[in-house]
């Protein structure tokens, strides 16, 4: 089990320390739960009241805290609690998974293709003709990778998830658990004589470094080009993303939120769980969706829509206001 002195987790965080306690520190916990060998944090004032409570032994938090620490006990003062208690989670992380051998021998891997330097295979995998794993990547049991897929350096594909034809994806990448990358667009048109007709997606997908993609979630490939996703976006699980999307940098897309074919997003635009944006729709730099919200129009950069249909913040709060009032 791993421990760690007050001072040996400061060396890590580079804070001001205010109080002390004897104790070694064994795991970190929330406030409510922590026993009194563990580390926990305060990222907001209001919750300043637990600490009196709370069994915890040191406490990570920001630097206008309010309160003392008490007697054998010490806080851990910093500029974003939220952002060292991130550094004090990777201290705790357990090792991943093992693999007794670097590429498993139950792993089926077409002869021309390009497997990197240190990377990984788990069991049952699949990797397709002319498929390239850049260096020390690492293939997570039951992974299937098709034909002509490019993977970077350093990412992770965990089990069960798919990676369809000429898809490719960036270095330092996360891949979880039963994601799809590059499944066909969501494209059919009504005929008179047969019915729906199914449109070819002939496209595919292309994905930036230091991205991370959901469990459960969907990345439909492009009907003729490519569906983008920029370099840092954050996918929650359960997320549909439509074919020919583009993607800036460092979006974020909580769960069960979904794009419908051709949106284009801006650089840091954040999806509010389980909203919804209509096809060929534009959402400019730093757009905010509430969670649960419907957009039909484009929105301009730096603005915050809310509701269904979503309209600016400021909007939808007078006209659930004035329909209180209306129902009292």
């Amino acid at each position: 089990m791993k421990s760690y002195s007050l001072l040996e987790i400061n060396e890590v965080l580079k804070g001001v320390i205010s109080g002390s306690t004897t104790k070694k520190i064994t795991a970190p916990e929330q406030l409510s739960l922590a026993s009194d060998s563990e580390i926990s944090f305060i990222g907001n004032k209001k919750y300043e009241k637990f600490w009196e409570t709370s069994k915890a032994c040191v406490a990570v938090v920001n630097e206008d805290i309010s309160i003392e620490p008490g007697e054998n006990r010490a806080f851990i003062k910093v500029k974003n609690a939220d952002l060292a208690m991130s550094q004090v989670l990777e201290m705790f992380a357990p090792a991943p998974p093992v693999f007794d051998t670097d590429i498993h021998p139950t792993a089926v891997i077409d002869a021309s293709a390009v497997i990197g330097q240190g990377s990984k295979i788990g069991a049952n995998c699949y990797i397709g003709p002319k498929v390239t794993l850049g260096e020390n990547t690492i293939i997570y049991p039951n992974v299937t990778i098709f034909d002509e897929c490019t993977i970077g350096k350093n990412t992770v594909i965990w089990s069960g998830a798919v990676v369809r034809e000429r898809c490719h994806i960036g270095n330092y990448c996360i891949i979880h658990p039963n994601a799809t990358i590059g499944a066909d667009g969501f494209g059919f048109r009504p005929c008179a004589e047969r019915g729906l007709v199914k449109i070819p997606q002939i496209g595919n997908v292309v994905i930036g470094n230091n991205v991370e993609i959901g469990a459960n979630s969907s990345v439909d490939r492009g009907k003729f080009s490519s569906t983008v996703l920029g370099d840092g976006c954050k996918i929650d699980n359960l997320v549909q993303i439509g074919h020919n999307s583009q993607l800036g940098k460092f979006c974020i897309m909580a769960g069960n939120s979904g794009l419908a074919g051709s949106v284009t997003l801006g650089n840091g635009v954040i999806i509010g769980g389980s909203a919804s944006i209509k096809d060929h729709l534009t959402l400019g730099d730093g757009v905010i969706v509430g969670a649960g919200s419907g957009v039909a129009a484009d929105v301009e950069a730096g603005k915050t829509v809310l509701g269904y249909p979503a309209v600016e913040a400021r909007d939808a709060l007078k006209q659930w206001a004035a329909i209180k009032r209306l129902i009292k």
